[in-house]
């Protein structure tokens, strides 16, 4: 390793292995990189001890440098959140292999066999803030796609990343895969994210996770094309045929069970036909789970409701507060969303299925939902063992990105003698 004191260097060195680690992982047979999670899951349970207390020192640091609490809550790793980083490895290796699959193939009259196969992507760098967890995640999903990863948490969780990272290393000297396949950053230092940003000779994508200002920063600043994981400003909208228990149920679920992820909802919005009845019965639920309502002149008139700024639409609390208002019809949601939405999840509680196709039809968000607490917008909920993040931009890679969005194609065309005239 190079000197940690020479940023440029070091990075060089990081990338330069990556991109021989990704080489070779490109055609690594599906059986080691099973058995490289499944030693990294065992590693994992039987160094929960050293994890947790690597956590420890992070979340004292936290809580000196006066970190909020949705962020200690996102950095806190307790025996259940071990036991789901053990097990969200597991996961990714029962997953499907997406390397070598055939997407599509076909004939030509000119003899021609094309085949379109999955690739790996080639090197992926992966910056994130907060959640350890990722570091297992990030590195669990970049090798089963066959992708070398570079990994660069925020320095509020370095030392449980790095337990957790050792981890992975055990994991990938098991299954004989070379320590460079899943690196990460030693050090603290903010400039090795601005050198990241722009090693276009080594990493071929960057995936950020974190918040609006970790992402509009690497917005800015990227020469590597990026996999966008913008805020979660997710929207509830309760339409004039609402289910009252699931509204309820629904509605509490994507508020409270974990405040501090980007799946969380952050704006309900309440048709005005049922203001009075199935409003006034979801404002009061909120309330009693300690749930501040940040409500529009029609909420203020219920108990326990604070008046809404401007400020209040569009913003990510992950807190236990959410932004309140009635709207006069299902477009009128629609309109509000498309305002101050970003892209990220938006829930529809409804019976009326003409109602829920228009939502799904003229929103775009990378993910819509009906009648589902929007907490389920995660990878892992979706079947594909985990995720690096939610990606709401368009291109390539949209809503949660596992092994095969964290892949890319070729095209294999066979030929028997055959000239074009």
């Amino acid at each position: 390793m190079k000197d940690l004191s020479d940023i440029p260097a070091m990075m060089a060195d990081l990338g330069g292995r990556a991109r021989d680690a990704a080489a070779e992982l490109a055609f690594v047979p599906t059986a080691k990189k099973v058995a490289a999670l499944e030693a990294a899951a065992a590693a994992i349970e039987t160094r929960s001890a050293q994890i947790t207390s690597a956590n420890q020192l992070d979340v004292a640091d936290g809580r000196d440098r006066g970190l909020s609490e949705p962020m200690l809550d996102r950095l806190l790793l307790d025996e259940a959140r071990i036991g789901a980083i053990r097990d969200g490895l597991l996961a990714v290796a029962a997953v499907p292999d997406p390397v070598g699959e055939v997407m599509a193939e076909w004939d030509r009259p000119s003899g021609l066999n094309i085949r379109r196969v999955r690739t790996p992507l080639g090197v992926v760098g992966v910056i994130f803030e907060s959640r350890p967890n990722v570091t297992a995640d990030a590195g669990a999903l970049c090798l089963m796609a066959g992708n070398a990863a570079i990994l660069r948490g925020g320095s509020e969780s370095f030392n449980s990343s790095g337990a957790i990272h050792a981890c992975l290393l055990e994991g990938l000297r098991a299954a004989g895969l070379p320590d460079d396949a899943i690196q990460r950053v030693p050090t603290r230092e903010r400039s090795a994210v601005s050198q990241m940003l722009t090693m276009t000779d080594f990493i071929d994508v960057i995936v950020p996770r974190g918040g609006k200002g970790l992402v509009g920063l690497v917005r800015r600043e990227a020469r590597v094309p990026v996999f966008a994981h913008l805020e979660g400003i997710v929207h509830i909208y309760l339409d004039r045929s609402a289910n009252p228990r699931k509204a309820v149920d629904v509605v509490l679920n994507s508020k409270t069970r974990r405040t501090g992820i980007c799946g969380a909802a952050e704006c309900l919005l309440i048709h005005g036909g049922i203001m009075n009845s199935l409003g006034r019965t979801v404002v009061a639920s909120l309330v009693e789970a300690g749930v501040t309502v940040h409500g529009d002149a029609a909420f203020q008139e219920f108990e326990g409701v604070v008046p809404a700024t401007p400020s209040d639409w569009g913003r990510e609390y992950l807190s236990m507060d959410i932004a309140a208002k009635k709207v006069d019809s299902l477009d009128d949601a629609i309109s509000h969303i498309r305002k101050y939405g970003s892209g990220h999840t938006d829930c529809i509680i409804t019976e009326d299925s003409a109602a829920a196709d228009r939502f799904f039809e003229r929103l775009d968000s990378a993910i819509l939902m009906r009648n589902s607490s929007t907490q389920f917008a995660d990878g892992g909920e979706f079947g594909m063992g985990a995720e690096i993040g939610i990606s709401t931009g368009k291109l390539h890679a949209r809503g949660p990105v596992g092994a095969v969005q964290l892949t890319s194609f070729k095209y294999l065309v066979t030929g028997d003698g055959a000239v074009r005239s």
